[in-house]
């Protein structure tokens, strides 16, 4: 079989890109290789669910606020609200905890989130107090607060993109791909279990943390490694004041509201793998502690469950990677989020879908981002990794 263009991956980055292709007119058939419709260990379900611009480059923070606008009429503009259904967006802000040593960093992306536009505010522990009353503050002295961030429902906007897609004509093709093709210098197709061969001019790879080892099946091998994230639920014996803003401990712990519920994880330092495995015994050692000292509330808790995702992280910069590869016509990359794809969906998705059906970026440049900085070393310099 031949298509115009082949996705790779129907995650919410890949879901995105061919829902946006349509939308934009696209006239050639488009077609989504997605290995598991259960989404059963998709990256994207297993997300936290947040969004926010609070980022220390400038095309982080770009693409933040372009989604973050996109996500506000999100219902709306996927027909959600007809269906009765919705992503759930709960804009009860972000907050970064600090202490003496994160002063400079948080007063740098202070500046640059201002220029941009981003409603960011530095507070003393006396200010974060007002925002979270339930917060021991003791040891900390600053606080990095946007209070219209949020978060949302991962898996409702992943399945908008799906259905909304298949409305436009965009194809889902449930098979598992196994490698990408190339002749002289552009890319053909793409080969899947069992031998059978797809053609494509256009082949866009969005398989997440599958997508490197998918990459080097053409021989051209990329910076993205999959690391396990591991994500906790729990009960806490006390009900808090008021509904948390996602915030993030300086210990790297971060939590937000789930209902009545919270939702908990940390990015621990771990080698890469595919291992989706998670541990109650880590959450005892490494969470809770730290949970209990910051809300007082939280020593008395019942664990309810927990799951595990994967991060494509890119390991020279922790920003993704977009755009067509200059080593092979045709063959386009979005990779390498680390942690990010959910909030970035949106605006790569229509800028991708512009660069492909245009020829160049409308909505938003993408340049920054470009495969090339893998080899001219300019690197994004993005530090607030969560």
């Amino acid at each position: 079989m031949r298509f115009d263009v082949i996705i790779i991956g129907g995650g919410v980055i890949g879901a995105s890109v061919a829902y946006h292709l349509a939308r934009l007119g696209f006239g050639g058939s488009i077609a989504v290789f997605e290995r598991d419709p259960t989404y059963r260990e998709s990256s994207t379900p297993r997300s936290a669910g947040g969004i926010r611009r609070l980022f220390t480059s400038a095309i982080n923070i770009e693409l933040s606020r372009f989604s973050l606008e996109r996500y506000r009429v999100f219902d709306e503009e996927m027909g959600l609200r007809a269906e009765g259904a919705s992503i759930a967006f709960k804009p009860h802000g972000y907050l970064f905890l600090g202490r003496d040593e994160h002063r400079p960093a948080f007063r740098k992306a202070y500046e640059l989130e201002r220029s941009l536009g981003v409603p960011v505010e530095l507070l003393s522990p006396p200010e974060i107090r007002e925002v979270v009353p339930d917060l021991r503050v003791e040891d900390l002295t600053v606080g990095l607060y946007c209070a219209d961030d949020g978060y949302l429902d991962p898996y409702t906007v992943l399945m908008a993109y799906v259905r909304r897609s298949k409305a436009l004509g965009v194809q889902w093709m449930y098979e598992t791909v196994t490698a990408i093709e190339g002749e002289e210098g552009h890319v053909a197709g793409i080969r899947v279990e069992g031998g059978k061969r797809y053609s494509a001019p256009v082949v866009v790879n969005c398989a997440g943390a599958w997508g490197a080892a998918i990459s080097e099946t053409v021989g051209l091998p990329l910076p993205v490694v999959p690391l396990p994230r591991q994500v906790f639920v729990f009960h806490p014996a006390e009900p808090l004041v008021r509904a948390l803003p996602l915030t993030i401990d300086p210990s790297g712990v971060y939590f937000r509201h789930e209902g009545e519920r919270i939702l908990t994880g940390l990015a621990e330092d771990v080698s890469p793998s595919y291992s989706l495995h998670w541990s109650r015994a880590f959450f005892e050692a490494h969470i809770w502690p730290v949970l209990a000292h910051r809300v007082p509330k939280f020593e008395r808790l019942k664990l309810e469950r927990g799951w595990a995702g994967l991060y494509d992280d890119h390991v020279n910069d922790h920003s993704a990677l977009i755009g067509e590869h200059p080593q092979l016509k045709g063959y386009y990359v979005a990779l390498g989020f680390s942690g990010h794809g959910l909030q970035h969906a949106p605006a790569v998705g229509q800028a991708l879908a512009e660069r492909i059906h245009y020829g160049r970026y409308v909505s938003i440049d993408l340049t920054p981002l470009r495969i090339e900085r893998i080899w001219e070393r300019e690197w994004v310099g993005e530090t607030a990794i969560v």
